[in-house]
């Protein structure tokens, strides 16, 4: 042991003012111990009645929050001192101490400490004045603590109160999107129940009746499959990407040629198969063509591409449209947000077709990604790894 690190040495730091004296009967009244690393010297909530000068090494001192969060609160070494409150009370151990390095420290029991008082008003004072100091320390950690506490609860409460708007939002927006729907379909039918529909009507009123019952349908089947898939795993299976591209955009064709929107595909010869579930992937593709079609300008184009790169599949769905607000773009993937408006046109949907394709590519250990300029276009970048 260096001789600045010696009880003779450390004392007179952890107590300033003791005579030499006064150090000797602490020495006499105490033992020197040594500590492996990750041995754990003070346990919180334990009823313990030792003191602990440190002569060599370092210590955390760490306490459980919310009975989950383990939070370091210091770092303690050579000349610091820890669990003084053993010495003048019973109560338990505030925080667990542990050792982070091959550490030597001098205990002090209740006993010793006992004695020490009884010899050495002087000293006692001391370590009384000592013990205060570190008491306030204390206090001043407790209330920086309940301060953070009381941060972190309001910021949970926003949250909250942000996913109960969201709620009431989702349920108004679903409410709106079926009943237009419905009301379309049941009028219809209504109108054929009594007879009021002329002949050479009747195969439009059938496909409008068509049209409206599929949009409920599948408004239905997306809310089912976004709180479905966390619960069921699909079996996965080898996937042709550049199949599933071709077949989501052969059922939009009709979609895109209402809004004159010009669809293309891009893509690399004999690409590898992916490894998953080929319904859940043309989901999130369908959710990237939908958008981009819904947010582009009439007579615009949308591309689809699908290449290898660093041995990854890439599947990019591109727009020229709107784009994404800045202020905005960190919510787009959120369940249920949705934009209602840009400029004079309305844009409906509940707001679950990203969620959906964020979910789906996290299942499939892929990532997606977004650039956007407002009013200049979006890309939406799908990288899933190959089949194995």
């Amino acid at each position: 042991m260096t001789s600045n690190r010696t009880p003779a040495k450390i004392i007179p730091r952890a107590f300033p003012g003791i005579r030499p004296e006064e150090v000797e009967q602490i020495i006499s009244n105490s033992r020197v111990i040594s500590f492996s690393a990750e041995t754990i010297v003070c346990r919180e909530n334990a009823l313990e009645t030792s003191f602990y000068m440190i002569l060599e090494g370092d210590f955390e001192v760490t306490k459980v929050i919310n009975n989950t969060e383990t939070r370091l609160l210091k770092t303690l070494t050579a000349g610091d001192f820890f669990g003084e409150m053993a010495l003048i009370h019973n109560a338990p151990r505030a925080a667990t101490v542990t050792a982070k390095t091959p550490a030597v420290v001098l205990e002090l029991d209740k006993d010793g400490f006992s004695r020490v008082l009884k010899t050495s008003p002087s000293m006692a004072m001391a370590m009384v004045s000592e013990i205060s100091n570190r008491l306030r320390q204390n206090d001043q950690m407790a209330i920086e603590d309940l301060r953070l506490r009381a941060a972190e609860l309001a910021e949970a409460y926003r949250k909250l109160a942000e996913q109960e708007l969201a709620r009431r939002e989702f349920l108004t927006n679903v409410a709106h999107e079926l009943r237009t729907p419905l009301m379309v379909a049941g009028g219809y039918l209504h109108a054929l129940e009594k007879g009021m529909v002329p002949a050479d009507q009747m195969e439009s009123i059938i496909t409008t009746i068509k049209r409206n019952v599929d949009q409920i349908t599948s408004l239905t089947n997306d809310i089912l499959f976004l709180q479905e898939i966390e619960l069921v795993i699909p079996e996965f299976q080898p996937v042709d990407m550049v199949g599933i591209a071709e077949a989501v955009i052969e059922k939009y064709q009709a979609k895109a040629d209402a809004r004159r929107i010009k669809m293309k595909l891009i893509h690399e010869k004999n690409l590898p198969q992916i490894h998953g579930d080929p319904q859940s992937l043309e989901r999130a593709v369908i959710a990237l063509l939908d958008n981009a079609i819904k947010f582009s300008k009439p007579g615009g184009e949308v591309e689809i591409q699908v290449r290898e790169k660093d041995g990854r599949l890439i599947l990019a769905v591109n727009d020229h449209g709107i784009g994404i607000d800045p202020q905005i773009r960190s919510r787009i993937f959120d369940r249920f947000f949705h934009l209602e408006r840009h400029g004079d046109e309305l844009y409906g949907g509940l707001g679950i077709g990203l969620s959906i394709t964020r979910q789906v590519i996290q299942q499939h250990h892929g990532t997606l990604e977004v650039q956007s300029v407002p009013e200049k276009g979006s890309i939406f970048t799908i990288s899933l790894p190959f089949w194995n």
